[in-house]
């Protein structure tokens, strides 16, 4: 037998069947295996995620409840900073609640608070301490209004009279 250089290397047809058969079904035992594995992960994942806490409806609200007696504070110390801050907050808290309560439809009255909230945002900015309690009143019927839309009428927000903490200077430095 005389063997040729740079010749091309003939297989039988039946022979590369065979190994194409071959490589074909390794390929999909590895595929089918890591497609379980990674399934396996992505189950888990969803579940650690279904489990974790979500904050309800009424802590956000009791948050903003705080934070709309600590404006009120600032602002009628004119306490500009800490009113700026309060209001962050109070924005802060209807995005979580946008956020993470879509499940609950009293967010879609959310709006109604909106024109308020700009208004005690423009009396923080002009330091009006009598654009400031107008502005402030509105929020709080805002408020109000707010929960009468959503059936929560029992649940009445009003000017606070008394610091929320005692621990907690509200004049300006």
């Amino acid at each position: 037998m005389r063997i040729m250089r740079n010749s091309p290397l003939t297989i039988p047809k039946q022979c590369v069947s065979t190994l194409l058969i071959v490589l074909l079904l390794t390929f999909a035992a590895c595929t089918n295996s890591n497609t379980t594995i990674l399934q396996a992960k992505v189950d888990s994942l969803k579940q650690q995620v279904a489990q974790a806490y979500k904050p309800g409806l009424g802590e956000f609200m009791s948050g903003i409840q705080v934070h709309h007696a600590k404006l009120y504070f600032a602002g009628k110390n004119q306490n500009w900073k800490l009113a700026d801050f309060e209001m962050g907050e109070i924005k802060e808290a209807v995005d979580d609640i946008k956020k993470y309560c879509t499940d609950r439809p009293e967010v879609k009255s959310l709006s109604i608070l909106y024109p308020a909230l700009d208004s005690v945002n423009n009396a923080i900015k002009l330091k009006s301490l009598h654009h400031f309690e107008t502005s402030f009143l509105f929020l709080t019927n805002s408020c109000n209004s707010c929960h009468k839309n959503t059936n929560h009428e029992f649940n009445v927000i009003k000017v606070p009279d008394t610091p929320p903490f005692n621990n907690q200077e509200f004049k300006a430095k």
